[in-house]
């Protein structure tokens, strides 16, 4: 089963979807990355940021804590509904 995404207001991230602790984040430049082992509080806070890039950064891109990778286009495609 897809991972549903969700659009939300944000100069530079076009969706947000999740699966579990995966998260994944779709960005408006291009590119979907894969975020794993965050937590519950932590995509709470995300979707609820007034700013969600500045949440991105601080809480989860710049944490270590949560391995990364990009999809290629072909993952995202099986992965993610639109």
């Amino acid at each position: 089963m897809a991972v549903t995404m969700v659009a939300v207001e944000s100069s530079n991230i076009e969706a947000i979807g999740r699966d579990g602790q995966q998260l994944y984040v779709r960005f408006k430049k291009g590119g979907v990355y894969s975020y794993g082992g965050v937590p519950d509080s932590v995509y709470d806070g995300l979707m609820a940021a007034p700013s969600k890039g500045q949440f991105f950064q601080h809480r989860i891109a710049y944490n270590k804590s949560y391995p990364f990778e990009k999809l290629s286009d072909e993952e995202a495609t099986r992965r993610l509904a639109s």
